[in-house]
């Protein structure tokens, strides 16, 4: 092959029938029932990643249509029209760039050129690529064709931004999702490429380039054409690395290791061997974290907790990886921001949850240590309170998810008297629960008078209602306000308390 006719391998290699397209079987299936069953849309817009196979299956498709013998989804290799098709030479199948020709004089152009019949194919095929890159106006001019254009032609468009194709546009077309290829179809493709170029690629080699092409079939290639231009007839995984600044697995395992053990001095030598090498920061941040997902992934589908890190650590992790993404990015410095981001997965990883640390106490209890049960909640009685008398014995009381006031600068908060009352009723509702500190007394006092004659499974008493209204008077204004505003609560007396009721 001389010099001057040399062709890439992206183009070389470009498919040529549907069977070849990598990755993309559902596009397949329904472009072959289309065409079988004679449900040929007037517009399709096809959209997903760059180098996924959005034109090529424009052309095949224009292909499938227009050759001699079709509609048909395998097109034979001798077929003028289909070569003409594949090559770019066919003048009923026109390829527009929408980022050069984005104008409204171009589309009403266009629109004009609709009206005339094909010269030599079945349908009149439009393959405007990036068809987002035109402008509103152009889109505007468009529509109405694009809705009811004439039988004889149909529209394909291509685009990697759908969000920036006007709703209007969507609305008269089927949209076709091109997904990312997966690492390991790349790996095939490639590995049959190496095949029949006799090009000697090993196959972790391989799978450095398929993860740098990010699901893209046509990256991948072009990332194999310059290894072989670099290389030769082998290829070998330290290459792959040393030409496009890629860490070693090695690498990348030991910076995880030294996440998950809070080694701060191996960070720091880690990142400084990275830029005395010319590495990638951000490469190396996204196959760390593809890293921690496996580690994520073995742990949760074994159901074995490692002696090392634990699930939910993982998941910390990671979300702290993957908020650092666009801080290396796109930041001033990649290395201060790479170092940065590692610190902070530390931080995040030698975090509890309030659930772990509670599992982790519970476990550590010696076993004859009885747990305590949960307080009952209160809930039976409408009416809760607690008078304190200046017979009562000293007590104190937590009460659970109540506001407390909040001491401002300069702000005396006021304090209770032994004979002030603190009670509180709580809307239905709110289902509050009230816990009383197992320092109580079995026996809170109300008066020394008081009739002890009720049964004590009864802790409610009628009282007199003037003494507990003279009680209510001598409260500080604030209390009032808290338990009769705030609360809606309403007072009444608690003779005892039952001591098996207590936490």
């Amino acid at each position: 092959m001389s010099k001057a006719s040399y062709q890439v391998i992206a183009r070389r290699w470009r498919p040529k029938q549907f069977s070849e397209l990598v990755g993309q079987d559902h596009v397949v299936r329904t472009l072959g029932n289309a065409i079988e069953q004679g449900r040929i849309a007037h517009a399709y817009l096809f959209v997903g990643p760059r180098g996924t196979g959005k034109t090529t299956s424009a052309r095949l498709f224009a292909k499938s249509l227009n050759w001699e013998d079709g509609p048909s989804l395998e097109v034979p290799e001798d077929s003028d029209i289909g070569q003409a098709i594949m090559e770019g030479r066919c003048l009923d199948v026109i390829e527009i760039d929408g980022a050069s020709n984005n104008s409204v004089e171009q589309v009403r152009d266009l629109r004009d050129e609709c009206q005339y019949a094909p010269s030599q194919c079945r349908f009149k095929i439009y393959v405007i690529d990036e068809v987002h890159m035109l402008s509103q106006q152009a889109f505007n001019a468009l529509l109405k064709t694009l809705e009811e254009p004439p039988p004889h032609v149909k529209f394909v468009f291509a685009t990697t931004e759908s969000n920036k194709v006007l709703p209007t546009i969507v609305s008269r077309c089927q949209r076709f999702e091109f997904r990312s290829i997966p690492a390991h179809l790349i790996v095939g493709k490639l590995q049959e490429i190496c095949q029949a170029e006799g090009i000697e690629a090993e196959e972790d080699a391989l799978d450095a380039i398929a993860r740098m092409a990010m699901g893209g079939m046509r990256d991948a290639q072009s990332i194999l054409d310059q290894m072989i231009s670099f290389c030769g007839k082998k290829i070998v995984p330290a290459d792959v690395l040393e030409v496009y600044g890629l860490a070693s697995a090695s690498e990348i395992e030991g910076l995880a290791e030294a996440v998950l053990s809070a080694d701060y001095d191996g960070l720091l030598s880690a990142t400084d061997r990275f830029a005395e090498s010319g590495l990638d920061f951000y490469r190396a941040l996204l196959d760390l974290s593809e890293s921690f997902r496996k580690k994520l992934l073995e742990t949760l589908e074994n159901g074995e907790r490692s002696p090392d890190f634990y699930p939910e650590q993982i998941t910390r992790i990671l979300d702290t990886l993957q908020n650092g993404e666009s801080l290396v990015k796109l930041g001033l410095s990649e290395k201060s921001n790479f170092e940065v981001t590692l610190f902070r997965a530390v931080e995040a990883g030698r975090t509890r949850s309030i659930d772990q640390v509670i599992r982790r106490i519970s476990q550590s209890l010696p076993a004859g240590i009885k747990k305590k049960s949960p307080a009952p909640r209160v809930t039976e009685l409408p009416l809760a309170a607690v008078l304190i008398t200046e017979d009562a014995e000293p007590a104190s009381a937590v009460v659970e998810n109540s506001p407390l006031p909040i001491k401002e600068e300069g702000q005396e908060l006021p304090s209770a008297t032994p004979e002030q009352v603190v009670a509180f009723d709580r809307q239905p509702e709110e289902n509050a629960s009230l816990q009383v500190a197992e320092e109580v007394e079995p026996k809170l006092e109300l008066n020394k008078d008081t009739d002890r004659s009720k049964p004590e499974d009864n802790p409610l008493r009628s009282v007199d209602s003037d003494m507990i209204q003279a009680r209510v008077q001598n409260l500080p204004a604030e209390i009032r306000q808290i338990v009769e505003n705030d609360f809606k609560g309403e007072y009444a007396a608690i003779e005892k308390i039952d001591p098996d009721k207590l936490i």
